[in-house]
């Protein structure tokens, strides 16, 4: 890796080669000055500009062997470096399981690494680097960076003030590891529980609510100009049973209906000047009818997007790897329609190559104009310009000290969960428990990011915290009859069962049924979905943590040992297991301590 000094000399040779001068430089890049740099782009810098790519490796010049190894399967070049230098690409996009995200310093030293790469190449151009970090279930950043409940969560805390904290805090520290672009918050409305996808990736079923707290996270994240955030994913995918990584979802919403559910939020976030939206790879007839996924089609991102609700910020698609895009179209068609429909960036091709050239032959055939893609090209400079990356597009090693993980950061984030958790049943007054021998069990579901351990394990070290004596027993998301008739040998040695469950299915149903036959107090822990209560009315007491992650797992035990009283409410209607038409516990159910 070259020292601060090398990567600091190389940027600033780079960015004088824009000849913008320092003084142009301070005073800002205007619409004048950024469609200067356009004209002396080449074709195949332009199509470059267009695409943000995965790239395997911790580094972006001397990745380990298994992730050269990967890139050249994938894309051809060994790192982010030959990356860049092949297709002078605009963004990158970081993944944990593309190894890009080890620990903060080394995401700050990647970061400086694609930008000395991309400001080396003429023309200087600094890169967006993205990635999702909507917190709770989907991160890619993990510990030490400060990590906060998911948008249900929030959800059931219903306070803008903590969506701003959240997008404020969460800015901060991805632009101090070089993430200048969050594909957060998710403004989809989710009003089907069955949704595979979102669920509590949603901040709820309410659509004035979901507006109210994606404008205040936005407001959060844009706060400083310190990171883009990204409403995703339009027009909504809130009411949908099929996950559109794997398949083509179809919305069955009436106009009249996606304009009272879907589009709030979308309005709200256009409202509160959101830089980026995400398209859905969905269809969605009342708005298109031709049976192409909104991603590709015109009538919704350039009519309905752009010239009725105004957008005139960027576009970026979901990534073109997934089902929902490619069932109709093949992987060179796709984005050169996404581009004719009116998107700006276009996110993670399956093959790169292949998306590349197919856009460049477009161009050079005529079914693409070189002034189509300079509109793109325009909002994504206006994006790296209003961010500050051509002035500053490094970040130091001090800055990642100072910021990522604060302590005052953490806290917050702590603060925020006691907020969310919810108390959705409570028979006999059996919580709070006070501090007694405890076997945690359940669920435990693959971690994400930030997630220190198995939810057990974590939830047993948090009670350990508050005085109990907590045994941690891994039961899985599908108990097999021995892991059960071993939960229940060793509830015979506790005062008290905590178990998690995890969209419940059959075998999770049957170990808390045998836990319950135990007679030991049986309190119950949603660790995703909030539905699993339904199908369990016997369970005396259940909560609702929103997710697995180890801020709301630690919260969770706090009100559960009563150190503090719950205060979430649903932000999700929960219908009867046995009649969906009958709503169990409506939106704003949630059950406190007496004074």
């Amino acid at each position: 890796m070259p020292s601060r000094r090398t990567v600091l000399a190389a940027g600033a040779g780079a960015t004088a080669a824009l000849a913008f001068g320092t003084d142009a430089l301070a005073a800002g890049l205007d619409d004048k000055k950024l469609r200067s740099l356009i004209s002396r782009m080449t074709l195949e810098e332009k199509v470059g500009q267009l695409f943000v790519m995965r790239v395997y490796g911790h580094s972006a010049t001397a990745p380990d062997q298994a992730d050269i190894d990967a890139n050249l399967k994938e894309i051809g070049v060994r790192s982010a470096a030959e990356l860049i230098a092949r297709y002078r690409v605009g963004g990158i996009i970081y993944f944990s399981w593309a190894h890009n995200t080890r620990d903060p310093h080394q995401i700050a030293d990647l970061s400086n690494g694609i930008q000395q790469a991309s400001l080396a190449q003429p023309r200087g151009l600094p890169v967006l680097i993205s990635t999702d970090q909507e917190h709770g279930i989907v991160c890619r950043v993990g510990e030490p960076a400060t990590l906060f409940p998911g948008a249900m969560a929030i959800g059931a805390g219903g306070s803008p003030k903590d969506a701003r904290t959240l997008g404020r805090i969460a800015g901060h520290e991805l632009r101090a590891l070089g993430i200048r672009q969050n594909y957060s918050p998710v403004a989809d409305v989710n009003v089907n529980p069955a949704n595979p996808v979102i669920g509590v990736r949603s901040f709820g079923a309410d659509p004035h609510a979901v507006a109210g707290l994606v404008a205040a996270e936005v407001a959060g994240y844009q706060h400083g100009r310190q990171v883009a955030a990204t409403a995703k994913h339009f027009p909504g995918h809130g009411d949908t049973a099929v996950d559109s990584h794997y398949g083509f979802p179809v919305i069955t919403h009436t106009r009249e209906q996606w304009d009272k559910l879907d589009a709030p939020p979308f309005r709200a976030a256009i409202a509160a000047g959101i830089d980026s939206i995400m398209t859905a790879h969905l269809m969605v007839p009342a708005l298109d009818d031709s049976g192409d996924p909104a991603t590709l089609s015109r009538p919704i991102l350039h009519g309905i997007l752009r010239e009725e609700l105004g957008y005139e910020g960027v576009i970026v698609t979901d990534s073109l790897g997934m089902e929902g895009v490619r069932t109709k179209y093949g992987d060179d068609r796709v984005p050169v329609l996404a581009l004719k429909a009116g998107v700006d960036q276009l996110l993670n091709p399956p093959n790169l190559d292949v998306a590349w050239n197919a856009v460049l032959n477009a161009v050079r055939g005529g079914e693409l104009t070189e002034a189509r893609l300079d509109e793109s090209i325009l909002r994504v400079l206006r994006l790296k310009a209003k961010l500050g990356l051509f002035q500053k597009p490094y970040v130091s090693q001090a800055g990642v000290t100072r910021t990522v993980g604060a302590p005052a950061h953490l806290a917050a984030a702590d603060r925020v969960a006691e907020r969310t958790t919810t108390l959705l049943v409570n028979k006999g007054g059996l919580l709070p428990l006070s501090p007694r021998k405890l076997l945690v069990c359940g669920a435990d579901p693959a971690s994400p990011s930030g997630t220190t351990g198995p939810p057990t394990g974590v939830l047993a070290a948090a009670f350990t915290e508050l005085g109990f004596t907590a045994t941690a027993l891994s039961t899985g998301t599908a108990p097999a009859a021995a892991t059960v008739a071993k939960a229940v040998a060793a509830a015979q040695d506790a005062d008290a069962v905590v178990v998690g469950t995890y969209n419940l299915n059959a075998a999770q149903k049957t170990l808390v049924e045998q836990l319950l036959a135990t007679g030991k107090p049986v309190v119950a822990i949603a660790i995703r979905n909030p539905y699993d209560v339904a199908q369990l009315p016997g369970v005396p007491a259940y909560v609702a943590a929103y997710s697995w992650t180890d801020v709301e797992l630690r919260a969770a035990a706090r009100v559960i040992a009563g150190v503090v009283a719950p205060r979430g409410k649903l932000p999700v209607p929960v219908q009867k297991a046995d009649d969906p038409a009958q709503v169990l516990y409506p939106i704003g159910h949630g059950l406190s301590y007496p004074a």
